[in-house]
């Protein structure tokens, strides 16, 4: 599963630099698929839809942090646990029921996004 970051973040940004993907930004700043990633120029998704990665895309959140879903893999191939947990000091990076993920997946994600 991707994680999310809830509303009780304090904004302290302190799992944003800890993530291998660039999936986590600043409320309410647009993010992009090249981001500390291999992805550019028009890329084809495992899915079939195509995007521009150095586009911006609008964020997730105009209030708190976020996570971008399809750019986190919960750190699988970095690290043996997600590093946003890790280091939050609010336990505010949670498991997004929204987004239940297997371990292939994130490592399909990994391995699309950097190789």
């Amino acid at each position: 599963m991707a994680i999310i970051i809830t509303d009780d973040c304090i904004n302290c940004g302190a799992c944003e630099p800890e993530c291998p993907n660039s999936a986590i930004y600043e409320g309410a700043i647009d993010w992009r698929w090249q981001d500390k990633t291999k992805l550019s120029g028009k890329v084809t998704f495992p899915d079939g839809t195509e995007a521009d990665a150095g586009a911006y895309q609008q964020a997730y959140s105009d209030e708190v942090y976020y996570i971008v879903p399809g750019k986190c893999t919960e750190c699988k191939g970095f690290h043996e646990e997600p590093q946003c947990k890790t280091v939050c000091p609010v336990d505010c990076c949670v498991d997004d029921p929204e987004h239940r993920e297997t371990d292939d997946t994130l490592f399909s994600r990994q391995a699309f996004l950097h190789n």
